[in-house]
């Protein structure tokens, strides 16, 4: 699959000025039992920033790569010295002219957000085609992204409501405007803007409802319970990781995989996945679902003994309990392989558990209030400080505020260290979109007001 060239410019990390490498994407994995999938429809290309067409080219349409050029002016010395010089790696001035065009990033009209180094200035919005809904969190540290292409999210929207309904049976009639006040089609598209086709978002979109329908089902909101939760959360993980048994069994588990809407909608997003990602980029995509699931249990379990954890011990969980499945997809859905050795690293290991953690708090955060107009108890972060700490609502929600801000922070700085250290193509552009992944998040949230609104504390 060619390249569809680096992320658009929008990001708080480097561009890519180079294209990766590209990689076949052989379906991999065992096919998973049951009816088959409807064939995946071929996506036609559609330059990076440019609005994408509802009428999709046929097959024999390939995308064709696209260069994003990165300008030759712009204080790159400064840049360098001010931020990536201070850690491990650190670049000089000295450093090769090439990667200091990779570090430099753009400039001109509304890329203020993409510089590497730390900025303690609030970032300036770039002027959306439309306004905005919803207020950001003040305080928040984060950076604003351009409206998400109206054609594509449409196009998104349209093909993800139809999948879940027609396909999988994913909810009941009467949850449709629930599903419709998530808009997945906006969130996918401002998470992954350089994805080369609108199938290529889809695959994000299809996986992201299916991990929703787990949790509303399993652990939420819609009939979930922490009771049993380990069992159902085995058996759904089949359907991500195929179950290896005998002839005389395996047809029972194919059938268990029809049985519920998460199951459903578990395989047939993951068969989606095997057609157009790597057998490598499968299994890290299992790892860390395998990763989730262990953060929903060890949630599930204080649930059943009333233990309010300490902060440390509920920040550990939420770096399982948590977005990093979705970012862990930016090279898949981006139409390119992050090859499985440089995803290892660990300096690489640590930049995404930090961009997890501070989307996850974001959650937090926004969801905040509509989590204590539900039933029970919900944990997220200004009540454990709360009740931990010992302080007040609003100043807990506040220390949360910061606790956020410095695990972005410390995203970016890592990230920007790694960039440094290894400056290979394909590693600056997967950092590049797991960055616009963590802006696209927020942006999310922030306009989401069907689903979230914001505490009184100011």
């Amino acid at each position: 699959m060619p390249d569809p060239g680096s992320s658009p410019l929008q990001s708080s990390l480097p561009a890519a000025a180079a294209r990766a490498h590209a990689h076949p994407h052989a379906a991999g994995g065992v096919a998973l039992p049951g009816p088959p999938s409807v064939p995946v429809p071929a996506a036609g290309a559609v330059p990076v920033g440019a609005s994408v067409p509802v009428d999709v080219p046929g097959p024999g349409d390939v995308p064709a790569p696209v260069d994003v050029p990165v300008p030759d002016d712009g204080p790159v010395g400064g840049l360098i010295d001010r931020h990536v010089g201070e850690g491990a790696g650190a670049v000089t001035r000295s450093s090769p002219a090439a990667l200091e065009r990779i570090l430099r990033g753009p400039s001109g009209l509304g890329t203020a957000s993409v510089h590497l180094a730390r900025r303690e200035e609030p970032p300036v919005s770039p002027a959306p085609e439309t306004p905005e809904e919803g207020n950001p969190i003040p305080g928040l540290y984060y950076h604003p992204v351009p409206e998400p292409d109206p054609a594509r999210v449409a196009e998104v929207g349209r093909r993800i409501k139809e999948w879940a309904v027609d396909e999988v049976q994913a909810y009941p009639p009467e949850w449709e405007d629930q599903f419709d006040g998530f808009s997945i089609g906006r969130y996918m598209v401002a998470c992954h803007p350089d994805a080369p086709t609108v199938e290529h978002v889809m695959l994000a979109a299809r996986l992201m409802v299916a991990e929703n329908a787990v949790d509303d089902c399993y652990c939420e909101d819609h009939g979930g319970s922490p009771i049993g939760l380990g069992g159902r959360l085995l058996l759904a993980h089949t359907a991500l990781d195929p179950l290896h048994t005998t002839a005389e069994y395996e047809p029972e588990w194919g059938k268990s995989l029809w049985s519920d809407a998460p199951r459903r909608t578990y395989r047939s997003a993951m068969e989606y996945f095997l057609e157009m990602a790597t057998p490598s980029q499968a299994d890290r995509f299992r790892h860390d679902m395998a990763r989730l699931h262990m953060g929903y249990l060890a949630e599930a379990a204080w649930a059943e003994t009333d233990h309010m954890p300490e902060v440390w011990e509920y920040l550990a969980m939420r770096q399982f309990n948590n977005f990093r499945p979705c970012p862990t997809l930016t090279d898949s859905v981006g139409g390119y392989e992050l090859p499985a050795d440089l995803h290892a690293r660990p300096d690489m290991q640590r930049v995404i558990a930090l961009a997890g953690n501070a989307t996850t708090i974001v959650n937090d955060l926004y969801s905040y209030t509509k989590e204590l107009k539900s039933p029970g108890r919900h944990l997220n972060l200004p009540v454990v400080l709360a009740e931990r700490e010992g302080i007040s609502d609003q100043e807990a929600y506040l220390k949360a505020v910061e606790v956020h801000n410095d695990l972005m922070r410390g995203f970016e700085s890592e990230a920007a260290t790694l960039a440094a250290a290894c400056p290979v193509p394909n590693v600056l552009r997967f950092l590049r979109g797991v960055a616009v992944w963590v802006d696209g998040n927020h942006y999310w949230h922030q306009t989401n007001t069907y689903r979230y609104s914001l505490p009184d504390f100011w």
